[in-house]
């Protein structure tokens, strides 16, 4: 039977739904609020706005936290800036505007009503913000200032140099920490969660491990919020922190909770390339660089001149050539691809021709120097301390790399899964970038989601439910936690030959190679030959050292590995089904002749929503439809 779909968007016209939404949802009593508890998974910027709201609010939140502090997050890599449609600069910004940008750089494979909510809390997030005391640049008269980003057309990036997430980061910590000081928030460090708890249809709860003990936990709640991240370390070399995994939202897909567009992955064009085999990780240089570095290769194939020596009639300014209305702030997937095509076709700079140049010369005489250190200073730093290249005396290297996931868990326009009670913020769900997000937006939708969202959206569901009723006891409690620790000591008995990264460097292989930038139908059933056979490899000959009752990162990583082992198979199912180019989701077959991404919306202008059936059958792949009433579709043209 197919699952029951239901997005609960609002009806009317779209800037009125969000306002005609929380004026219908129903209420918690201030006096009932503290009789609730609910469990935060995550604590980075929507994980921790999540908490911090939630508990300044009144109720009870258990933040569960994987890193050592709320602080160490993988939101603080997102360092260019967030996006907000405050129309500062004067330059034709609108929420419109944000809106329309956001549902066409996403290819048209996203909901109308839950962009335009973003672009429409956008502008709250900034006052939130700058209360909170984060410093973000400002003009000479002390109007906060706004930079360019991939596109747009008009500044509309807020941005703190070169480590937005950081301060942003830094001032929810604050506000997560005052509520920790108030009572209302209980903070859990290192741990990890293991598995959801589903008690009558209801997310009840989660299993934990505690990292440094290796203690198995149960934790109980009337709700359940997950704001854990995205799932681009499949694919093993990303620009994601080595922590950063899927194991929650995977965990909670096999509870009964859909995965939206498990395919929509983004490739980020400026990334320092690989620099040999055994590399753990990439590093990713802001899109912020595009504003003034000047992407090129030179026009003579193979050529491995100092780039300095090469003059302007020998550079090929290949973006600024094909688009010239957005130039270098074209959006991601189509800067990604172009830079692919050119070093395939032997354009490429660097060690193995996978690499193009971002140039910032012509802006350092331009502006000089010293504008652009104040501007980019600590990222110039970041690429000398790796590469050992001065990016202002020489052209940086950059190559695309895994950055980000569009797809993630199902949820509808109040952010709450098909599990009732489970709510899905920030890159953990699928909701608001379609097959591609712009810069600067992943900051924008993890606070709006966090601040401006959950606090209605969580009372709503409260207000229907009586609190508690469950404890740590009860039946379902206990045998999700038996199967916890069941499955950790069969990765500890198996004592194999090979070691987890073994297997995660070969999965991610295959999947780069044949679910990466560009994909074909050959490719990926390629890889879904392949990936069940290094499965089975796996849990047969994997070695993994040390016991549970400790800290043993080799336990932790094993099984991210085998919960990606399963999800790399899903995406690839996913990819193959789609049979069109939308976004960071290029199949080969189905491009234009000027090498574009072709839709088919006839067939595919619908989000796959996809249903778990049990161990070793084949998930159900569903359809929600989507609809455009404000943005017509349209192919997308960035020249």
């Amino acid at each position: 039977m197919a699952l029951k779909l239901d997005s609960k968007i609002p009806s009317g016209p779209i800037e009125q739904k969000w306002n005609k939404a929380k004026f219908e949802m129903k209420l918690v009593n201030p006096a009932n609020k503290r009789k609730y508890t609910v469990i935060v998974v995550g604590s980075g910027l929507a994980g921790g706005a999540a908490a911090a709201s939630l508990g300044e609010l009144g109720y009870n939140v258990k933040c569960f936290c994987f890193q050592d502090s709320p602080r160490r997050a993988h939101s603080i890599a997102a360092q260019g800036g967030i996006n907000a449609a405050k129309n500062y600069q004067n330059d034709g910004d609108s929420v419109f505007r944000l809106f329309y940008d956001t549902v066409k750089g996403g290819d048209f494979r996203a909901r109308e009503a839950n962009v335009y909510r973003l672009a429409e809390v956008s502008v709250d997030i900034i006052d939130q913000c700058v209360a909170q005391g984060v410093p973000f640049a400002r003009e000479y008269g002390g109007v906060l200032a706004n930079r360019s980003f991939g596109g747009a057309q008009v500044s509309r990036t807020f941005y703190a140099r070169g480590q937005t997430g950081q301060q942003l980061l830094l001032g929810c910590y604050q506000a997560l920490e005052r509520q920790v000081d108030a009572g209302t928030v209980k903070m859990f460090y290192r741990y990890d969660m293991q598995d959801l708890v589903v008690i009558d249809g209801r997310a009840r709860g989660i299993v934990t491990r505690n990292m440094v003990t290796g203690a198995i936990e149960v934790h109980v709640a009337d709700a359940v919020v997950l704001a854990t991240g995205g799932y681009g370390n499949v694919f093993y070399l990303s620009t994601n922190a080595k922590g950063s995994n899927a194991t929650a939202i995977w965990r909670a897909y096999k509870k009964g909770a859909a995965f939206g567009n498990p395919c929509f992955t983004q490739i980020h064009p400026t990334c320092i390339p690989q620099s040999g085999d055994y590399q753990s990780k990439l590093t990713l240089m802001s899109e912020s660089l595009r504003n003034d570095g000047r992407i090129w290769v030179p026009k003579k194939k193979n050529d491995t001149r100092d780039p300095n020596t090469i003059g302007e009639a020998e550079r090929d300014y290949y973006l600024e050539r094909r688009y010239p209305a957005f130039g270098n702030l074209c959006p991601r997937d189509i800067a990604s691809r172009a830079a692919k095509v050119a070093c395939d076709e032997g354009y490429g700079v660097g060690p193995g021709g996978r690499g193009v140049f971002l140039d910032f010369a012509e802006s350092i005489q331009r502006l000089g120097r010293k504008t652009i250190e104040e501007r980019y200073g600590n990222l110039f730093e970041i690429y000398e301390r790796i590469t050992g290249e001065d990016p202002y005396s020489t052209p940086m290297r950059i190559y695309p790399a895994v950055h980000y996931t569009m797809g993630g868990l199902w949820v509808d326009y109040n952010l709450e899964s098909t599990i009732p009670g489970l709510f899905v913020l920030g890159e953990a769900n699928f909701s608001d970038h379609g097959a591609n997000r712009l810069g600067a937006s992943a900051l924008m939708q993890g606070l709006a989601d966090g601040y401006f969202v959950i606090p209605y959206t969580m009372g709503n569901y409260l207000a229907q439910v009586k609190p508690g009723g469950v404890d740590e006891n009860h039946s379902e409690c206990r045998a999700v936690k038996e199967q916890v620790g069941a499955r950790t000591k069969k990765l500890l008995s198996i004592n194999g030959k090979k070691t987890v990264d073994d297997f995660h460097r070969e999965l991610g292989k295959v999947m780069w190679e044949d679910c990466g930038m560009a994909r074909n139908a050959a490719g990926l059933k390629h890889a879904l030959e392949r990936i069940p056979q290094i499965r089975a490899e796996f849990w047969e000959n994997v070695t993994v050292p040390g016991s549970e009752g400790e800290l043993n990162q080799s336990l932790e990583r094993a099984a991210r590995v085998a919960d990606f082992l399963e999800l790399g198979e899903l995406m690839c199912r996913d990819a193959l089904i789609r049979e069109e180019s939308c976004g960071g989701h290029f199949r080969e077959e189905y491009q234009t002749e000027e090498g574009e991404a072709l839709r088919q919306d006839d067939k595919f202008c619908h989000t796959a929503v996809w249903e778990y059936t049990g161990e070793g059958k084949e998930p159900v792949r569903n359809e929600e439809p989507l609809e455009f009433e404000y943005v017509h579709l349209a192919q997308r043209n960035y020249k």
